[in-house]
């Protein structure tokens, strides 16, 4: 499904009502039928993904302006850096209540996707693309069909920047996101990889990361846009749970906790791992790469605990 329009039909109508998406118009081979790509100003397919320097890889409707937020307030109203996101799964298997109550899966996924344009309308995506799987699908390691889908996407846009969720992510569907689009980045030629690539909170936070593993990514350049963005997925407000409040109290406390010692130099921060070396360096095993940051944090807390502890004679 392809549109370059910004309106948006009401959540009820159905699915056959779109557009349908030529991905090969643009380079791209794609397995679902419900592929869906979104170009907010109406550039041309190609050329919109050619422009992305800042692109976010994420599981869910949502996750994109959750974790990718840093990319996309980056971009927002540069005329020199576009931001692009990519959504793996379809939303079907979203939790529903209130109006949303009675939805089948499908009128689920039609709510979803809407909903994740709207999101990029207001935060002036150059593109977003919701490549239709079934997080089933996104689990399995052995089927290849992901990971080619990204690999072609990644070709594609070849951006400078990548924000994935971060592999200590408590999602179960989060951490195979993460690995479908490690993958896909590791099989690039060394010249189209990103520059940098950032391993992103949603479910779980990276505050216990020790300082030196801490990526700080601002987040306070445009105060008015970040619970606007949030705030478009309805069908998820609407059934308890304020996201759009939640990651700006989040925010917010990490700038304010982010040290005891100093006042503070922003206003929100967000923050990430940095998984570039994974990338540069595709022989580096993914699980000790991870498990590195928590041995740190669990050397930090030990250090800490004997420097006070009984006979210490700590003095500073």
């Amino acid at each position: 499904m392809l549109t370059s329009d910004s309106t948006y039909p009401h959540p009820n109508e159905p699915v056959d009502a779109e557009p349908q998406f030529d991905g090969e118009a643009c380079g791209l081979t794609l397995s679902c039928p419900e592929a869906d790509l979104f170009v907010p100003d109406g550039e041309e397919p190609r050329a919109a993904l050619a422009r992305t320097t800042h692109l976010g890889i994420v599981a869910h409707q949502d996750d994109l302006e959750i974790a990718a937020y840093h990319g996309i307030a980056e971009c927002y109203q540069q005329a020199d850096r576009w931001f692009a996101g990519v959504v793996l799964t379809d939303g079907g298997g979203s939790p529903r209540t209130g109006r949303y109550a009675k939805h089948s899966d499908s009128e689920m996924r039609a709510v979803r996707r809407r909903e994740q344009r709207k999101a990029a309308v207001v935060g002036e995506y150059g593109a977003v693309l919701q490549l239709g799987w079934a997080s089933s699908v996104v689990k399995r390691g052995d089927t290849g069909l992901v990971t080619d889908e990204l690999r072609q996407l990644l070709l594609l846009t070849r951006p400078e920047v990548v924000y994935l969720h971060n592999p200590t992510d408590r999602h179960d569907t989060h951490v195979a996101c993460f690995w479908r689009a490690m993958e896909a980045l590791r099989s690039l030629p060394a010249e189209a990889r990103p520059r940098r690539v950032y391993g992103c909170e949603v479910w779980r936070k990276l505050d216990w990361l020790v300082a030196a593993d801490k990526q700080l990514l601002r987040v306070d350049q445009h105060p008015n846009l970040a619970l606007p963005l949030v705030g478009v997925f309805d069908s998820q407000i609407v059934g308890g749970k304020r996201y759009d409040l939640a990651e700006d109290g989040l925010r917010r406390a990490n700038a304010t906790y982010f040290d005891s010692h100093t006042t503070d130099g922003a206003t929100q921060l967000s923050f990430a791992m940095d998984l570039t070396p994974l990338v540069i360096n595709p022989s580096l095993d993914i699980s000790e790469f991870t498990l590195g940051f928590v041995d740190r944090l669990r050397a930090d807390v030990e250090e800490r605990l004997h420097r006070y502890g009984p006979g210490s004679s700590y003095v500073g």
